[in-house]
């Protein structure tokens, strides 16, 4: 499972907000909200982020072993 965590403690840290994301950046609220619940997300997006905040995307999204994930 993909989790979005570590975006929350990046924008913590940051100067950013939610609102700076959607305002500033274009972000789209749709695209905040995928953040919120651990939605699918492109990977465009994800790169912009790590550019908006000058981060690695250890620090957006990270990995984390579900006994829920889809079987390979």
């Amino acid at each position: 499972m993909i989790t979005y965590s570590p975006f929350w403690n990046t924008l913590k840290k940051s100067d950013e907000t939610t609102y700076t994301l959607i305002k500033k950046h274009h972000i789209s609220s749709a695209t905040i909200d995928k953040l919120r619940k651990d939605k699918p997300m492109n990977t465009t997006t994800l790169n912009d982020l790590c550019r908006i905040f000058h981060c690695r995307l250890e620090e957006i999204a990270e990995y984390i072993p579900n006994e829920n994930d889809q079987k390979l």
